[in-house]
Formats: C-alpha cells, sequence, structure tokens
C-alpha cells in the first residue's frame, strides 16, 4: 500500500509524516530526495549548474537552494527547467527505495511525502492520496514563526495550488489546525485504513 502525502506550506505534512513512521509505516521524503540527487558531482547537480551558473554555488560546491529558489520563485519558466532536471533523478531514487522496501516487506505500507504532488501529476507513483489542511491564517502564522516577513509569506502560500483543489484529490484529509494529539488521533486512523487496504490486496 503505497499512499502519496501532500498538502501546502506550512501545513504540517513532515510532522504528520513523522507520526506515520512512529506506527510502522516507511517514508519516503521527496524533498530529501531531491537534496540527495543535488549533491556536487552528480548529473543533475552539473546540469543545474551549467544553467544558473557557479554564483548558485556555497564555498563547498553544495547548491544554495535559497539563491536558487529566488532565481526561481517568481520565473515560471526558470522553475519549470529546474523541476525538468531535478524530477526524473528523484523519481529514478524514489522508485529504487519503493523496489528496496517492498523486497524486505511485500506488505508494507509506504507514505511517500511530496509536497507538489498534485502538481506534478504524479498521483500515478501512489494507491491513496493524503491531503494534510491548515487553514490559510494557522499556514501565515507559522511561516511567521519561521522567520518569514508577512509580505513574503503571503506570496508563498498564494504561489500553491489552493488546498481545497488537492482536497478533490484527496482519499483522507488530516485537518492540522488543532493540538498534536489531535493529529496524531486523525493518523492512527488513516495508518488503520491503510494497513487494511494493504491486508485485503496483499490477499
Amino acid at each position: 500500500m503505497i499512499a502519496g502525502l501532500t498538502g501546502g506550506i506550512a501545513t504540517g505534512k513532515s510532522t504528520v509524516a513523522r507520526l506515520f513512521q512512529e506506527l510502522g509505516a516507511h517514508v519516503i521524503d521527496f524533498d530529501v530526495l531531491a537534496h540527495k540527487v543535488m549533491r556536487p558531482g552528480l548529473k543533475a547537480w552539473e546540469e543545474i549548474v551549467r544553467f544558473f551558473g557557479v554564483e548558485i554555488l556555497n564555498p563547498d560546491q553544495t547548491i544554495n537552494r535559497k539563491k536558487l529558489g529566488r532565481l526561481v520563485f517568481d520565473d515560471p519558466e526558470k522553475l519549470a527547467r529546474l523541476n525538468r532536471i531535478v524530477h526524473p533523478a528523484v523519481f529514478k531514487e524514489d522508485q529504487k527505495i519503493t523496489a528496496e522496501i517492498l523486497a524486505g516487506n511485500p506488505g508494507a505500507v509506504i507514505i511517500k511525502e511530496i509536497p507538489l504532488l498534485i502538481e506534478v501529476g504524479a498521483g500515478h507513483l501512489v494507491d491513496k492520496i493524503i491531503v494534510v489542511y491548515a487553514s490559510p491564517e494557522v499556514q501565515l502564522q507559522r511561516l511567521l514563526a519561521r522567520g518569514l516577513d508577512r509580505d513574503e509569506a503571503l506570496k508563498r502560500i498564494n504561489a500553491q495550488a489552493p488546498l481545497g483543489e488537492k482536497m478533490k484529490w484527496a482519499d483522507f484529509v488530516i485537518y492540522n489546525d488543532g493540538n498534536l494529539e489531535e493529529t496524531r488521533r486523525q493518523v492512527e486512523e488513516v495508518y488503520q485504513q491503510l494497513v487494511s487496504c494493504a491486508s485485503v490486496e496483499g490477499q
């Protein structure tokens, strides 16, 4: 049973992923995979540096993600180019990890944390879609707490597909405006349903 976990910025996707992991799910974080495939010397790193220039590099040759983010954030063409470089490498890495998990445990519940699951049309990679929801007010508060100013925070929230649109694709919605225990209760309910689905499909 493979479930895609998605949502908006600052909705608490990583917290929800951690709660699933504590229950026994295998979590594949696509942001971590993106870091991995962009390491110095790898093919994606070479293509990114060739296109965006050495100005985006730190002294140790790693990519400065903040500098790169500023370059692509307001430029859809540059963002699309970056995605065309990074996504194939990430999906290849994901396939390898998924195969390794299933080889060891064919009945595993795998949670793929994919922030842009809906936007990049990656629904075919998963059996079920879980959307983590938080109200725009809570998203804003969390981003301000991370040190962003109000304008930058609103810009980032508005740059993403509306959560209402993402929820139309959801098999499960986890509402993450409340406290951790309330979120944990919802995660436990969804996990039990995923385990049940996995055992039915495995028969």
